[in-house]
């Protein structure tokens, strides 16, 4: 690489390391920020009970699978770009290309919520945020300022995501003990099959436990990620269940609220009733402290995952481009303007859409998965779930069928706008390496962008069919399409071994 790359790579590596509690409370954001948003459950459910049956019964057949993946696929590609590298490795670039493209779209739609949702919370004690003329200006504010969080540096992100996660979920735990007295545990069996929203009951339980895959983007930001990675996976499901199941349960068994009464704010009234105006303020200031966290951890995520993919010469070597603080600048940029651009939807309208893009990524992953097992067996696993190949299958249909299930709920909206996002994506790949066939764009041709626990004779290399190489470690992952034919997907994979363990 050049004197440039060479000032990113310098940086990168001084740059403070995520290390486990850090992780942790992203990981937490990444998938959840607290009870924020599940009240729906128990309005779409009829009742408290389908949605505590929900939380229980979801993170063993969602939850659990999606993470024991991720750690064994995170720790055996410690690179930035994470399930990018995966589908990378398993089909090809093409189909890493897609993959990234579709999440980080999603995710930067998803990311455009949260300072809305932050205002939504403040306009209940200030309803000047109602009117334009603050809001506006208060919304770019927050996106800005947010950004230059993110900008600061990873390890400020994460020890801030700490002290956002001990705030927000206090209050909870507060709640949980004020109401031990008032609990009557036969109205946690109530539900009214007639009031069932099926659609919006499995919608808002998959949007409150997935992501568990979203901070394998940053891998390699992480102090010793093969150790530390699925330690914070496994402590952070247990704090998402205990989150969403604590506040039901106290909420549920202590007052007798009417299914239709549960939407999305409905925990700070349910903290007036059981412990004053006192504890409805402190939720609402957790939930607008929660969605700040919640933009970092996605923030994050999402600009990684364009600084890993332009590492493996995806997109232009402007998205590796690092601060004084070893943050992706322009991919930064990149994401926070399009929060910018989209933070005028509602969450209602994009979370059918958001689900469905998640799903199809999901089922390639899980398939990713299931291949690297066949052709790669002896791939160095740091982590490796205790199963073999036909178990490993197995532990993936559940989620698959779930993914299934959410997908066929969606709506023909949902289909058309979706369809419109992945066929923007087969056309950017081949537009991408054209424009690098071109010199329209300067690509990181030097890195490889695959693990780095790999030697450079062992490592899995994407080769273009009719290129002379003399050096494994200098193909990049798009060099697989020649010029003549920027509309094939695929690509000639060889693997020279794996590595030895030390």
């Amino acid at each position: 690489m050049g004197e440039e790359g060479s000032d990113a790579e310098n940086k990168a590596k001084t740059s403070p390391k995520l290390t486990l509690l850090p992780l942790i409370a992203l990981i937490f954001y990444d998938v959840s920020g607290g009870p924020f948003g599940v009240e729906d459950s128990v309005r779409a459910g009829g009742g408290p009970l389908l949605s505590l049956l929900g939380f229980l019964i979801f993170p063993l057949i969602w939850s659990i699978p999606e993470a024991l993946i991720t750690a064994e696929l995170a720790t055996s590609f410690p690179e930035n770009g994470g399930y990018v590298i995966w589908i990378s490795s398993a089909f090809g670039p093409f189909w890493g290309f897609q993959e990234g493209f579709w999440k980080w779209f999603s995710g930067v739609m998803d990311n455009a919520l949260y300072p809305v949702l932050f205002l939504d919370y403040l306009k209940h004690s200030f309803p000047i945020f109602n009117q334009s003329i603050a809001r506006i200006p208060a919304l770019l504010g927050i996106t800005v300022s947010l950004t230059y969080l993110n900008y600061r540096g990873l390890h400020i992100v994460g020890f801030s995501a700490v002290s956002l996660a001990v705030f927000s979920l206090c209050p909870f735990v507060v709640m949980g003990l004020l109401s031990i007295p008032r609990i009557r545990p036969k109205q946690w069996l109530v539900v009214d099959f007639k009031k069932v929203d099926w659609r919006g009951y499995f919608n808002c339980m998959f949007w409150n436990l997935n992501y568990w895959d979203k901070a394998s983007t940053l891998a390699g930001e992480i102090e010793n990620p093969s150790k530390t990675f699925p330690k914070a996976l496994f402590g952070s499901v247990i704090l998402v269940v205990s989150s969403y199941l604590i506040p039901l349960l106290a909420s549920t068994g202590a007052l007798k609220s009417p299914s239709s009464q549960w939407s999305d704010g409905y925990f700070a009234e349910v903290g007036m009733l059981i412990g004053g105006v006192w504890l409805k303020w402190w939720i609402q200031a957790a939930a607008a402290m929660s969605n700040l966290g919640l933009f970092e951890a996605e923030m994050s995520g999402d600009a990684f995952q364009l600084l890993g993919m332009s590492e493996m010469g995806m997109l232009p070597s402007i998205f590796a481009s690092r601060s004084k603080y070893g943050t992706p600048t322009f991919s930064i940029l990149c994401s926070a303007t399009g929060v910018i651009f989209l933070s005028w939807m509602s969450f209602q309208e994009i979370l059918e859409f958001l689900n469905f893009l998640y799903a199809i990524g999901m089922l390639l992953e899980f398939a990713a998965f299931i291949k690297l097992r066949i052709k790669k067996p002896e791939l160095h696993r740091p982590y490796k779930v205790p199963l073999q190949t036909f178990g490993a299958a197995l532990l993936c249909l559940p989620p698959a069928l779930l993914l299934v299930l959410v997908m066929c709920l969606a709506s023909m909206r949902t289909f058309l706008v979706s369809g419109v996002v992945i066929l923007l994506g087969f056309l950017l790949y081949p537009t991408l390496v054209h424009a690098r066939d071109r010199k329209w764009a300067k690509f990181d041709t030097e890195e490889t962008g695959l693990p780095s626990n790999t030697s450079r004779e062992e490592n899995l290399v994407f080769l273009h069919p009719q290129q002379q190489v003399a050096d494994e470690a200098s193909v990049s992952l798009l060099s697989d399409l020649p010029s003549t034919e920027l509309g094939q997907e695929s690509c000639e994979v060889l693997v020279e071994g794996v590595l030895k363990s030390e």
